[in-house]
């Protein structure tokens, strides 16, 4: 069995207006095994996207903790997080955010900008990554010169030019029509040896995860398929 990457413990997460405490998360508790696909699916504003926040060093709990390869990160400091999520997750966002003054070979480069690797090891990763998700023709195109698919591979090739563990996407095809959508599914599905945790709201993925987690008011409950 694979051991856990990824897990929480209770995890709770708030936020005050005022004297009004909204709850986002409730005790959420998760395992999710190294090298597995899994999908957190559920209703809009129940928690999904924060719980992905959570468990990617983006934000902290409220209660409850994190742990990330064993490693308890719920009390880390800001400069420790930040070297954390650099070296070990990757993230695919619902609307890409492509420096649109740059070219796609330049886009994944800035990924690299303090990986402590040379100019040309960088062009010639980026590259490599390019042509790992179908773009090697479109290595020098902006991102105004590309499709919402195209767009979205860029986005997972920058994603991956760390080479981290873990690749958490949020609803990253939901911003793409059905033909764009199919590309970027395909590059998902091609990717090897990751752990890949995917919000979504897109039953093609859903069907085709190893682990689903439904979240409903916060609370989670885990379901295999």
């Amino acid at each position: 069995m694979n051991d856990t990457i990824l897990k929480t413990e209770n995890l709770v997460k708030t936020y005050n207006s005022g004297k009004i405490k909204t709850f986002a998360l409730r005790g959420v508790s998760l395992e999710i095994p190294r090298g597995t696909f899994s999908c957190i699916i559920g209703p809009s504003g129940h928690g999904k996207s924060t719980l992905m926040h959570l468990i990617g060093c983006l934000d902290r709990p409220s209660a409850g903790r994190v742990f990330i390869e064993g490693n308890d990160i719920s009390a880390l400091s800001n400069d420790t997080l930040a070297g954390l999520r650099a070296r070990k997750i990757g993230f695919v966002f619902q609307f890409f955010n492509l420096l649109q003054n740059l070219t796609a070979v330049e886009n994944v480069e800035t990924a690299m900008m303090f990986a402590g690797i040379s100019q040309r090891q960088q062009r010639e990763k980026a590259i490599s990554l390019l042509d790992l998700v179908g773009l090697s023709e479109k290595i020098n195109a902006k991102p105004s010169e590309l499709s919402g698919g195209q767009q979205q591979r860029v986005a997972i090739a920058r994603a991956l030019a760390n080479d981290p563990n873990i690749l958490l996407m949020d609803e990253p095809t939901g911003n793409l029509d059905s033909e764009s959508e199919s590309e970027v599914l395909d590059t998902i599905f091609t990717l090897q040896g990751k752990t890949v945790v995917i919000v979504t709201h897109n039953t093609e993925i859903a069907k085709r995860a190893e682990r689903m987690y439904y979240i409903k008011d916060g609370r989670l409950a885990e379901q295999n398929i």
